[in-house]
């Protein structure tokens, strides 16, 4: 059986690239918390659409896909889901919004992760909604040939409850601990979470939730405006082999948690360094839709097309973008670079 020990975070010997990313991450945060004094109408702005990557994004990671048009519909609530996928979904944003909402009143409790398994799965009419397994069941993965094989073998079912019970028992030792660095402790509980697999469906969809939890409690909240989903959706081949390379030896207390400490804290840096694109300015300039596309292609070393500051500035519309553009390139301030879809800017 595992045992669960958060104390090798007190240790000092983790390795100085995680200490440097964490490092990072606290810097970023504080540029965000000052922004967000002066500007949370851009973040309210983020926020709706961060919802409705976040929704896409942690389904698709399982293979539960709709059109971004009836994700955009069912997550703005303008909809009611029309199949088993769209029901699934309908569930992950109403166990999003519970985290989004109600963090401060949560925590890693059993009757709090139960709760929220069974938010996201009773539109989709699961009888297991909010319970644990009851049967064992295994973490399959498929080559590019098809075949597939057994990665993990999880908790059984007969000792879920006690190991979920551990879990919770060993993150609310080690987060009393003020030798220990809650933002390194978060992913450890992810990944041990993961390794016990305790739900029949969903493991996958509520790690994604826990960890919005437990950041947001501690002051990490770069996910609510910059999809936390999308980043590891975008990231999925490296996330899985930093899984894997994490959960190798678990359930002999072997494993090494650093791998997925890294990769889960790439993910929150990336989060957060998205965010802080959003607010690309040009000197003391006030943080206007156009200020913002103009820094955008200033600040670039690299020509950049219309579709890059679309994706880079989601609240912006393409007609500011375009407009932007057009005024730029008769100002000079910056040059055309191709034609028609090859079409980049590059500043002059």
């Amino acid at each position: 059986m595992h045992r669960f020990d958060y104390s090798f975070l007190h240790n000092g010997m983790l390795p100085a690239g995680l200490l440097n990313i964490t490092a990072d991450i606290y810097t970023l945060r504080v540029m965000a918390l000052n922004r967000k004094e002066q500007y949370m109408d851009v973040y309210t702005e983020l926020a709706a659409i961060a919802k409705v990557q976040s929704v896409k994004s942690s389904n698709e990671i399982e293979g539960i896909v709709t059109t971004d048009e009836r994700i955009n519909e069912i997550v703005n609530g303008n909809s009611a889901p029309l199949n088993h996928n769209e029901q699934e979904i309908a569930g992950y944003r109403d166990a999003l919004a519970q985290v989004h909402t109600g963090y401060a009143d949560m925590d890693l409790r059993e009757s709090d992760i139960l709760r929220l398994h069974a938010i996201m799965m009773n539109i989709a009419g699961y009888a297991f909604a909010g319970k644990y397994k009851a049967d064992d069941n295994d973490i399959i993965e498929e080559d590019k040939y098809g075949r597939r094989r057994v990665r993990f073998h999880p908790t059984s079912a007969a000792d879920t409850p006690g190991e979920m019970e551990q879990l919770v028992l060993a993150y609310q030792e080690a987060r009393d601990n003020p030798n220990i660095n809650q933002l390194l402790l978060i992913p450890c509980v992810v990944l041990d979470f993961l390794c016990i697999h305790p739900f029949r469906d969903g493991n996958g969809r509520i790690s994604r939730l826990l960890s919005l939890l437990l950041l947001y409690r501690n002051g990490f909240d770069a996910g609510k405006y910059i999809s936390f989903e999308e980043q590891i959706n975008n990231r999925k081949g490296n996330y899985y082999d930093a899984l894997k390379q994490s959960s190798d030896g678990w359930h002999d207390n072997q494993n090494d948690y650093s791998a997925f400490i890294m990769e889960f804290l790439t993910t929150v840096y990336m989060c957060y360094k998205e965010l802080d694109k959003r607010f690309a300015v040009v000197g003391n300039r006030k943080v206007t839709k156009q200020a913002r596309v103009e820094a955008t292609i200033l600040n670039s070393l690299t020509p950049v097309s219309k579709a890059d500051i679309i994706k880079i500035l989601p609240d912006v519309s393409a007609t500011t973008v375009e407009a932007v553009l057009g005024q730029m390139v008769r100002d000079g301030s910056i040059r055309k670079i191709g034609s028609g879809r090859g079409t980049r800017y590059i500043k002059n």
